[in-house]
């Protein structure tokens, strides 16, 4: 059965363009022509994968993903920004974005971004100890896996789709060193970008909502010249 896509874009010819290509890659395509008509659609549909231009009418790309995410909707989402700007992406990301692409962008680079978050969606939990027990805890720090949901003594912690991927996949590997490149390739699921920051980025705000002092982690350890480690 073929993957559905909802594709939420206001430039005509780029719908079409996008439309015709992802179709004979075997892609069920729909299309929405701004922010408030894919929003709906989004919440009340079931698609595989959701690529959201930042700027359309009536609603930006942004709210539409925060929102999404509000309503827990965890359909991939691939974020199309104009102007390049590492704010945009940070913004992006930091709603519940997936994965963004820099306009002008390649097609086959567009494809290989959704084939990889499609993916990703579809690919188990690595660990099935993990999976066996639901939960997982250290110190005041409780994770249940199947709700996708993080508390500390009780009260929750909001963390996006892809904070919560990426903790999840440092707890399948506690005490190993991962790379950079080994978190893009398994949690994003796409060969890493030499100036991407896109892990470090997403690190530090998992410091931020877990470490008691994010200056001096103790959980998500920085291994010098190598990667990161978690030894929770």
């Amino acid at each position: 059965m073929s993957k559905r896509i909802l594709l939420v874009e206001d430039e005509p010819g780029l719908v079409l363009t996008l439309t015709d290509r992802l179709t004979s890659e075997g892609y069920q395509v729909e299309s929405a022509r701004d922010g408030e008509i894919g929003l709906e659609r989004a919440s009340n549909e079931a698609f595989d994968g959701i690529i959201l231009d930042v700027m359309l009418p009536r609603k930006n790309g942004f709210d539409v993903c925060r929102d999404l995410r509000q309503r827990n909707v965890t359909t991939p989402i691939l974020m199309l920004t104009a102007r390049g700007q590492i704010v945009d992406k940070v913004v992006g990301l930091k709603l519940g974005a997936d994965d963004y692409l820099t306009k002008p962008f390649e097609m086959m680079e567009l494809l290989a971004r959704v084939e990889a978050l499609l993916r990703r969606a579809a690919t188990p939990a690595a660990n099935p100890a993990i999976s066996a027990n639901e939960t997982y805890q250290f110190d005041s720090i409780k994770i249940n896996f199947r709700r996708a949901e993080v508390e500390r003594d009780g009260g929750s912690i909001e963390l996006s789709a892809k904070e919560f991927q990426l903790l999840r996949y440092f707890i399948e590997h506690r005490e190993a060193t991962l790379t950079r490149d080994e978190l893009l390739n398994e949690v994003w699921g796409y060969d890493a970008m030499p100036t991407t920051r896109t892990v470090d980025v997403h690190v530090a705000w998992l410091r931020q909502k877990l470490e008691p002092n994010p200056r001096h982690p103790i959980y998500i350890l920085t291994i010098h010249g190598m990667g990161y480690k978690f030894v929770g």
